[in-house]
């Protein structure tokens, strides 16, 4: 027979510790140049970017259509229109999510993501704060980073063609 009272402890000390170790507390010092209400950004987004840019949420692999995107341009931020990846730094990682083996200069920011028990490095939009993905110390030369990026907190501008 199961203590209901251990099952409740167990799971309420479970829930305590996913609270203390949730995503974001690190940023919550930072200030970024784009602000807005969490209903200014419900407006500007679709519900799975306001979840993944401002919630810290995660896209399904293999669901974003920018892995599929192989044209010269830039990977801008979808909050802010930030651009923060050149179509030359990505790679495919085989992981399902784009990925980069190296962001635009002060294009983004980094903080300890301590969520799910383990502990990686969160990337974020330097300017409005948004949440981009992870960064991991297994890509490609010539800086041996992966920056696995959710596709909806991307947008893709292609290069001008008509700039010759």
């Amino acid at each position: 027979m199961i203590d209901r009272r251990l099952v409740l402890t167990a799971g309420l000390s479970v829930l305590a510790a996913l609270r203390w170790l949730r995503p974001g507390d690190a940023r919550a010092a930072e200030t970024f140049e784009v602000t807005r209400t969490p209903e200014e950004w419900r407006r500007q987004l679709t519900p799975a970017q306001y979840g993944i840019l401002r919630e810290h949420g995660t896209e399904r692999p293999y669901s974003s259509p920018l892995n599929k995107e192989h044209r010269k341009g830039t990977f801008a931020c979808a909050g802010c229109d930030l651009p923060l990846f050149a179509s030359e730094t990505k790679f495919d990682s085989g992981t399902g999510w784009p990925s980069f083996y190296q962001p635009l200069p002060d294009a983004v920011g980094t903080t300890e993501d301590r969520s799910f028990m383990m502990t990686r490095t969160e990337v974020h939009c330097h300017r409005c704060g948004g949440h981009l993905g992870h960064v991991f110390d297994d890509g490609p030369k010539p800086t041996g980073l992966r920056y696995c990026m959710n596709g909806l907190s991307l947008t893709f501008k292609p290069a001008n063609a008509s700039a010759s």
